[in-house]
């Protein structure tokens, strides 16, 4: 095997090694072989990714920049992106094994959120204030917090980036990225065109390694503003409790276990195609996978036949092939936890109707594979309903009615999305107000945009991304008091 590539670090506007001088392998899901070497990054490299956003931050190229300026800069970032996104999604298949052609997709419709949030960054206005004191001139402005770093994951990782550092870059402030060590590749191209698009050197940095000793140094430093994290909810949990230890902002978009919920009214043909873009779609790596299906009693079996059906024409095999529409999980260690919810699954009882194994079909080679797996004679109770699985997994709970759909639906600690498939617009307003979810998703599912905010309830996270709800989490509000009083009164009392 040929000598594998090192990839460098870029901090400050410099590609930098790692202080340690050490590297890591980066695996390709679909070879289950290592393809590149990434930086060893640790608290000394994260120490220097931050002081070098501090020192951005404060430098009158950035912070004297006006709004506009900044936005023509994410504007131009859009376009570079848009011009390199077949590349770009290369590299990332490369990575973590999702279908070329989703993450060509999501590649393309990124630079999107650039324009959206370069457009939105000279529109972050103040208000004057009819306040209550005589002889007063009172106004409120918006300022960028600082430096805000960005904790990205595997699944979809310039996706997810650009939901991040859009906003944060728009409202003024600087940022460092910690990608995920299992796909860090996409991250250093893609930093890359931030260089190219001309923004000054350290207002975006890119700093790689593990959790532990790169992660946690960022999370901890005391001049970082926010953290901004995508992950799990074990890992959202840990970054909440040690950003608290300093009062930093955070936001986190953490798991999900999205109900997924078919009323017999539904178009059949429909609630199918939905059900299966839910779960199997992305090889079911998405925190807002419709891992319960909840069908109604009385349509259970016809529809369990039409779902078992269509799912056994997936086709597996190179992430690269148009043909292909369920690749690898993305890790080993996922794998392995994915193939340990088949044995919880197996241990409960339940009936296997597809799957139930890993893949072991020739076009899958030497990958992480798993069989689309379809579970019935599921109780909302049983582990494989309550846990996230990460992967092709579903689990199929029957429901009588309305309220038991409703009450199965938010019946767990999560509560990120759900999807509603019904005829009824009466059910479905009443239902989508019902249930406990950031994202509702009626007669479709597994839709974003850079303009409608999300996030969740309960235990899937805190905030949201998105939207114009997103750039005001990188904002912190100041109120500005001006007397216009030609005497100061009782200096003892507060006025």
């Amino acid at each position: 095997m040929s000598e594998l590539s090192k990839s460098q670090m870029f901090i400050g506007g410099e590609w930098l090694p790692p202080a340690g001088q050490d590297y890591f392998e980066s695996f390709n899901p679909y070879t289950g072989k290592p393809w590149t070497l990434i930086a060893r990054g640790d608290a000394e490299d994260a120490d220097r990714a931050v002081e070098a956003a501090y020192q951005a931050f404060h430098n009158p190229h950035w912070r004297n920049l006006t709004a506009t300026a900044r936005g023509h800069l994410l504007r131009r970032l859009g376009d570079l992106i848009a011009e390199h996104a077949e590349p770009l999604a290369r590299t990332e298949v490369r990575d973590n094994g999702k279908l070329f052609a989703e993450m060509h997709l999501q590649l393309r419709y990124t630079p999107q959120w650039y324009y959206y949030y370069g457009g939105l960054a000279d529109k972050i206005e103040g208000s004057v204030l009819p306040i209550d004191k005589p002889d007063t001139f009172t106004f409120t402005q918006y300022e960028p917090l600082g430096v805000c770093v960005a904790i990205v994951p595997w699944n979809s990782p310039l996706f997810l980036t650009g939901f991040k550092i859009a906003p944060a870059l728009a409202a003024g402030n600087t940022v460092v990225i910690k990608p995920s060590e299992y796909t860090s590749a996409s991250a250093l191209e893609f930093v890359k065109l931030v260089e190219k698009a001309g923004f000054p050197k350290g207002v975006v940095n890119v700093v790689t390694g593990y959790g532990k000793e790169v992660g946690e140094a960022l999370i901890t430093h005391p001049k970082v503003a926010k953290v901004a994290f995508t992950g799990g909810s074990v890992s959202g949990r840990h970054v909440y409790s040690r950003a608290a230890e300093s009062l930093k902002k955070v936001s986190l978009e953490l798991g999900g276990k999205s109900p997924n919920i078919v009323f017999d009214d539904a178009n059949l043909d429909n609630a199918v195609k939905g059900a299966i873009s839910g779960i199997f779609a992305a090889t079911g790596q998405t925190c807002i996978a419709g891992s319960r299906l909840l069908v109604q009693e009385s349509i259970h079996d016809q529809f369990v036949e039409k779902l078992v059906g269509f799912a056994k024409t997936a086709q597996m095999g190179d992430p690269m092939s148009e043909e292909t529409q369920v690749g690898p999980i993305t890790t080993w260690p996922q794998y392995e936890k994915v193939l340990g919810y088949l044995d919880v699954a197996r241990g409960e009882g339940v009936n296997c109707v597809l799957g139930g194994t890993k893949a072991e079909r020739a076009e899958c080679g030497e990958g992480w594979f798993v069989e689309p797996t379809i579970y019935t004679g599921v109780n909302n109770q049983m582990r494989i309903a309550q846990e996230e699985v990460f992967g092709p997994v579903l689990s199929v709970i029957p429901f009588k009615d309305e309220e038991e759909a409703i009450s199965i639906g938010n019946d767990v600690v999560f509560g990120l999305a759900a999807g509603i498939w019904t005829e009824n617009i009466r059910r479905a307003l009443h239902v989508s107000k019902a249930l406990q979810a950031g994202t509702v998703w009626v007669n479709m599912y597994r839709a974003l945009s850079y303009m409608a905010p999300f996030g969740g309830y309960k235990q899937s996270g805190l905030g949201r991304e998105n939207g114009q709800d997103a750039i005001r989490e990188y904002l912190q509000t100041k109120s500005v008091w001006i007397s216009t009083s030609e005497e100061v009164p009782n200096p003892f009392v507060m006025r």
